[in-house]
């Protein structure tokens, strides 16, 4: 009879919500893993979460493991036995180490020849009897990015363990993991809930923990935190509504039990501050919604939506609590804003230099000067001329805000607050564009700077903190990468793609290194870094792996046009013609590496060729050399991509007709020197033969 309900909970005082997302798909794969290893059938396997548990819940589990016979081969029966039959020492090792007696050895057949075989059989347990040491084994696995020692046990958690409710249907599943055994004693909600349930049976945990104000199933706390927020909006004045911000609502479902949302105010004179510094306060410190006016690009409302985990008689006392915690914040933010703006944002230029950014790289002053320099050089080497002050002033303030009162506060609003207080202070809009401009992208999905002044001050610093990082030795290994050098590589490849610069990233490292000390070893080192950066980023958006690199190894000097020829590649890699002229690049590869020895001739003779064939494909090659070279040095792709075209059919052509190996040694060697004529125009364009399905 199957097992209906199988049930783990593991009760502990309050979890990181930025923990829980991560813990509850690692509880659910671990579990289908560990059920599946232990041969425990079963129709469904469901997590769920609250600030104060991790629960798993497995329906419709096999009574037992099934059971499995395996057929194990061992050595040839010709060396099991010897020529009176009887076993030799490798029958009588390979049944003792099966656990077998040699006369209960088989014979099986594979390929033709008898091979000796042994049955055995994994003994299939009680359901009952491996779920203690496979749920508490599921306990152990998980990780988070923090854990806590609490008692003598040893054993470690996210936040220390109060209880273990284990439970197949009514059956308690015994185990203890660290100093906790594991019973069918839960607790209710904290504050509205009983201290003390006892669980009869695993299928009425749900039902028992809403009766005392759990609502366990995250989905349907969310639902229900959406629907009394909506209800909210009837309370404001005006058409405003909530801003329903995704990580928000994350944070506030894994830190309630009871979602019990409400609404409060803020004074009016507050909205003066920048709309980022009121936002910041309210969602990273207090986990607020902002409200804003109805429709795109709405303005931010004096209104904000919190949730509660508590449902008072009066929640006037709630809502005037969190009021007054936002209101000495906004005040702090006022005060800030005041105060920073009292001297010019270039005022604070100087008290970078007793900032340490690195202790072997120096100050942040010092950071910012060598940027400039290589900003600089950026707008004199692509013509940018008409910017070159623009982002020489960018580059000078770029940092200035680090030391403000409010970016000290509030350090994500770095950049913000530099665009303010560069705007407040005069400067050109899009200087102060820029200074926020520059820290863009942040993520891998994140938007790309509007302008090229913030575009080219980004890519500078980037540039130079992948150069100056690994001139001392601070480059990425493994998984570590303490100064962010592969999210810089990634950045500076998706500020190219977006503003279509035709930058060459090469030129752009030398300079970097030449201004900054750095020797050509570590120079290669970066150079090879930057490079394996822009094929990961290729490859993730969708191309194949021998694709990305073919794009690479043609135009990875400039990310750019590698990713506009791989694009147009990858648009007739179907083609027919396409896939005949990988063929054809593939079979002219091979014949010259299995006969270089009798490479002789460096060029193809006209004179020595006797067929149609052969000399239509001399012609094609002498005339599509310079075009071919004129589309890879304008970028011309889709000029390229005809030219293949027409090439490829002369060249299937060949092989058709035409016998390489031919027995006159003076036409074998010409028809040689011919495909040797052929692979350099392939090899212009790339080794197109890595493209063969192989």
């Amino acid at each position: 009879m199957a097992i209906k309900n199988i049930l783990l909970e593991i009760g502990t005082e309050e979890i990181p919500s930025r923990f829980i997302p991560d813990a509850l798909e690692a509880l659910k794969n671990n579990a289908q893993a560990a059920f599946a290893s232990n041969r425990i059938e079963f129709k469904d396997a469901k997590t769920y979460a609250t600030p104060r548990r991790l629960v798993l819940i497995i329906t419709n589990a096999s009574e037992a493991q099934t059971e499995i016979v395996e057929m194990l081969k061992g050595p040839p029966v010709s060396t099991a036995y010897d020529e009176n039959g009887v076993p030799t020492r490798a029958a009588e090792g390979f049944a003792k180490g099966k656990g077998i007696s040699v006369d209960e050895l088989k014979e099986i057949e594979v390929g033709g020849v008898k091979y000796i075989a042994a049955e055995v059989r994994q003994e299939s347990k009680k359901t009952l009897d491996v779920l203690p040491e496979l749920l508490k084994n599921l306990i152990a696995s998980l990780s988070f990015p923090k854990s806590m020692y609490w008692d003598q046990s040893g054993v470690r958690f996210a936040r220390p363990i109060r209880w273990i409710v284990a439970l197949a249907d009514e059956n308690v599943i015994p185990f203890t993991y660290g100093q906790i055994s594991s019973g069918r004693r839960t607790s209710g909600h904290r504050f509205m809930g009983k201290k003390i349930i006892d669980i009869k049976n695993a299928a009425e945990f749900l039902d028992v923990l809403f009766d005392n104000n759990v609502i366990l199933d995250q989905e349907k706390r969310l639902q229900k935190m959406k629907t009394a927020i909506a209800n909210l909006q009837q309370e404001f004045e005006g058409n405003l509504e909530v801003e329903m911000d995704p990580k928000i609502l994350e944070e506030n479902l894994y830190l309630v039990e009871y979602p019990v949302p409400f609404a409060g105010t803020f004074d009016k004179r507050y909205l003066e501050i920048p709309e980022e510094v009121l936002t910041t306060s309210m969602k990273k410190n207090q986990k607020y919604l902002a409200v804003r006016s109805s429709g795109k690009g709405g303005k931010l409302a004096n209104y904000f939506v919190g949730v509660s985990n508590n449902m008072v008689l009066d929640m006037k006392v709630i809502r005037e609590g969190n009021e007054r915690v936002l209101r000495a914040r906004l005040e702090d933010a006022a005060f800030f804003w005041e105060e920073d703006r009292k001297i010019p944002l270039a005022s604070y230029v100087e008290r970078l230099k007793s900032v340490t950014y690195q202790e072997k790289l120096g100050s942040v002053y010092d950071k910012v000067m060598l940027t400039r320099k290589l900003a600089a050089w950026f707008c004199d080497k692509y013509k940018m001329k008409e910017i070159a002050s623009l982002v020489d002033r960018a580059a000078y303030l770029s940092k200035a805000d680090l030391v403000t009162s409010m970016v000290f506060e509030f350090t994500d609003l770095q950049g913000v607050m530099g665009r303010e207080y560069a705007k407040s202070a005069g400067e050109d809009p899009r200087v102060a564009l820029a200074l926020y401009e520059q820290y863009l992208p942040q993520t891998a999905t994140d938007k790309t700077p509007t302008d090229d002044v913030g575009a080219v001050l980004g890519l500078a610093e980037r540039v130079h903190i992948i150069t100056a990082c690994h001139k001392v030795g601070l480059e990425p290994t493994g998984s570590q990468d303490p100064y962010a050098l592969r999210r810089a590589a990634r950045c500076i490849n998706e500020i190219l793609f977006a503003r279509k610069y035709n930058f060459d990233i090469v030129e752009a490292v030398k300079e970097s290194c030449k201004i900054n000390g750095v020797d050509e070893k570590t120079q290669e080192k970066i150079l090879e870094f930057i490079k394996q950066r822009l094929h990961v980023q290729l490859k993730e958006r969708g191309f194949e792996h021998e694709l990305a690199a073919l794009g690479i190894s043609v135009a990875g000097n400039v990310p750019y046009q590698a990713l506009k020829f791989i694009e147009t590649l990858g648009a007739v890699k179907a083609e027919e013609w396409f896939t005949a002229l990988v063929s054809s690049a593939v079979r002219v590869k091979n014949i010259l590496a299995k006969n270089s020895k009798d490479l002789t001739v460096e060029q193809a003779d006209e004179s020595l060729m006797t067929l149609d064939a052969e000399k239509n494909l001399y012609k094609e090659i002498s005339r599509l050399d310079e075009p071919v070279r004129k589309a890879l040095n304008a970028y011309d792709w889709a000029g390229l991509a005809k030219i293949l075209a027409e090439l490829s059919p002369v060249v299937a052509k060949f092989f058709d007709d035409v016998m390489v190996m031919d027995k006159d040694e003076k036409v074998r060697a010409n028809r040689f020197a011919l495909l040797a004529q052929c692979n350099k125009l392939f090899r212009e364009v790339g080794d197109l033969s890595v493209l063969s399905k192989k």
